[in-house]
This record gives C-alpha cells, sequence and structure tokens, in this order.
C-alpha cells in the first residue's frame, strides 16, 4: 500500500493539507529543514529534488539555485507544483539575500523542470547535478530501498557535489506523532495503531507506516560510498545524512 500512497490518497491538495495542519513546532522545525538546504546550495548550481511534492520547497530552492528539477511519482501533485511555482514567479521577492545573483543571458526567474519519475529509476546522465536532495525524511517515505536510492542519487551527482537526505531527529517523536494524529483526524491517513506505534515508527490501520532513519543506520547506508560522509542534527528536530561525492 505504502508504494501508492503518496502517489493516490496522499498527494496534491491533501498532501498540502497535511502541512497546513501542521502544530507551530512543525512548522518551524520544515522551516528550519529549508534553510539549512539553502545553505548548502551555491547561486550557480543545478539542483535535482527527489519527491517535490506539490512543491512546497521548489520556489525556495529556485530562489538560490541556477537550475531546480523536481520529480515525483504523482502526476496530481506535479500539476499543482507548477501551479505554485507559478503564483511564486508573479510575485517579486523582498528577500534580496536569498535570491541567486544574476547570471548573464539567463532569465532572473529561473523556472524549474517538474518530470514524473522514481527516485531510484533517475532518467539522468551521470555526474549532472551539483546538488540532489532528498527532504522530509523521504529516504524513508518513499518505500523504496535506501541504499539503492543513495546510489542512484550519487550517480546523477558531480564529482564534489553532494547529496542531501533528511531524516527525524530521535528528539522530535513526540511533535512529529502530534503532526501524525492531526493528519488521522483531518481523514488524510488512515487512524493510527498505538498499539504498533511506536517511538519512530508510526502504523495506521490502512495499512500506512513511516519510520525514521537514524544516525546508525545512515552509517551502515553510507559505509561503502566513496565520498565524506557528515551527518549532523538540526533544531533538535532534523537529522540529515550529507554526502560530497570522491
Amino acid at each position: 500500500m505504502e508504494t501508492h500512497y503518496y502517489k493516490e490518497k496522499l498527494s496534491a491538495l491533501n498532501l498540502r493539507r497535511c502541512y497546513e495542519v501542521a502544530p507551530p513546532r512543525v512548522k518551524e522545525y520544515l522551516s528550519r529543514e529549508i534553510d539549512h538546504l539553502i545553505e548548502n546550495i551555491n547561486p550557480g548550481d543545478s539542483v535535482l529534488e527527489l519527491g517535490c511534492g506539490y512543491g512546497r520547497i521548489i520556489a525556495a530552492l529556485a530562489r538560490k539555485a541556477r537550475q531546480v528539477t523536481g520529480i515525483d511519482t504523482s502526476l496530481s501533485s506535479l500539476v499543482l507544483a507548477k501551479e505554485s511555482f507559478q503564483q511564486f514567479s508573479s510575485v517579486p521577492s523582498t528577500d534580496e539575500p536569498s535570491r541567486r545573483k544574476a547570471i548573464p543571458g539567463q532569465s532572473s526567474e529561473p523556472r524549474p523542470s517538474l518530470l514524473g519519475m522514481n527516485a531510484v529509476k533517475l532518467a539522468f546522465r551521470d555526474d549532472i547535478f551539483d546538488v540532489v536532495i532528498c527532504a522530509q525524511n523521504g529516504i524513508s517515505s518513499f518505500h523504496v530501498d535506501r541504499e539503492h536510492l543513495i546510489t542512484e542519487s550519487l550517480r546523477v551527482v558531480k564529482k564534489g557535489g553532494k547529496a542531501l537526505f533528511s531524516s527525524y531527529s530521535e528528539k522530535f517523536w513526540d511533535h512529529r506523532l502530534a503532526w501524525f494524529q492531526r493528519q488521522a483526524e483531518e481523514g488524510l491517513l488512515g487512524e493510527i495503531d498505538y498499539t504498533k506505534t511506536r517511538n519512530g515508527y508510526i502504523e495506521c490501520k490502512d495499512g500506512f507506516t513511516a519510520s525514521t532513519v537514524g544516525a546508525d543506520e545512515f552509517r551502515v547506508l553510507t559505509s561503502q560510498v566513496e565520498g565524506c560522509v557528515t551527518i549532523v542534527e538540526i533544531d533538535d528536530s532534523s537529522l540529515f545524512c550529507e554526502i560530497v561525492k570522491g
């Protein structure tokens, strides 16, 4: 069921609603996660976002990067992402420090490419992106082979480029569970099964599950990677595994 959940039930407007009902502490976590991603992007970079959904962070990435490509398996989410970015492009930004520097011959407002694609079967040649981003616990929520996801992501990253994978900090468990409870109450998720839910793992009675990748598992998953691996915790909420390709 999980492989189709974000493609069908939890996509587009329903997915956006999940973030709209987030408690204040969760919204702070989401904001800090974006801030950290932006800090890892340079103005001239080409960026790939895996699982871009309805475009929640695509505009923020486009403010900084030279070019952004977002992929997702949900067509309805991609349509909403395109609409969201068009709205962003039509509103002048007052946050000049966060905007990328103009490059001669290029538009001051980059337009991302939005493509229907599976993150473990990327239709890109090797070594073409400066940064690959898998945010908001995508490494778990995609429900794919995690080691394969990392390997495929690094395949399309240039040498010296970076891949970033985020999950949740153990310190954030209570806030995360409260957020999922709100989603369940809204009918966005099935009822949470508290007999099976435990720290770091959530299971709903309709079969939906949400897990976590901790620091130890990140180390195991990246043990054979050729490059520099760093694991950092942000805001007592996000856990990032950052890989600079060797």
